[in-house]
């Protein structure tokens, strides 16, 4: 069941925020916060404990204070700097965060150009 949730909660945010991104422009504020609603009250069933639930918040608070200062800079928008937040707390520290943000960025600049 746990599994399911994931599995459907995670990629219908990521897809809409791609859609409304691509429409409008905008990511509302409603599906980060969906993101760390859900992370929240997943996690613990998913069989994580305090300390790694805490790792994970830790990253999404550690990504969310460099992409706000790129976003002061001017290099990105608030709505990418809060998804990316949001989904840096669902994948912890480690490989997985770093090869997405790769990703991210390469594939944010080839759409920028």
């Amino acid at each position: 069941m746990i599994e399911a949730v994931v599995l459907v909660v995670f990629p219908f945010c990521m897809v809409f925020a791609a859609a409304s991104d691509l429409l409008s422009m905008t990511i509302a504020n409603r599906i980060s916060a969906i993101l760390l609603a859900a992370f929240l009250l997943i996690a613990p069933w998913a069989g994580m404990g305090a300390a790694e639930i805490g790792w994970h918040l830790l990253a999404g608070a550690s990504v969310l204070a460099v992409t706000f200062g790129l976003f002061a800079l001017g290099g990105m928008g608030g709505g990418d700097a809060k998804l990316l937040s949001a989904t840096a707390l669902w994948m912890g520290f480690g490989m997985p965060l770093i090869a997405y943000l790769v990703t991210a960025s390469f594939l944010g600049g080839i759409l920028t150009l």
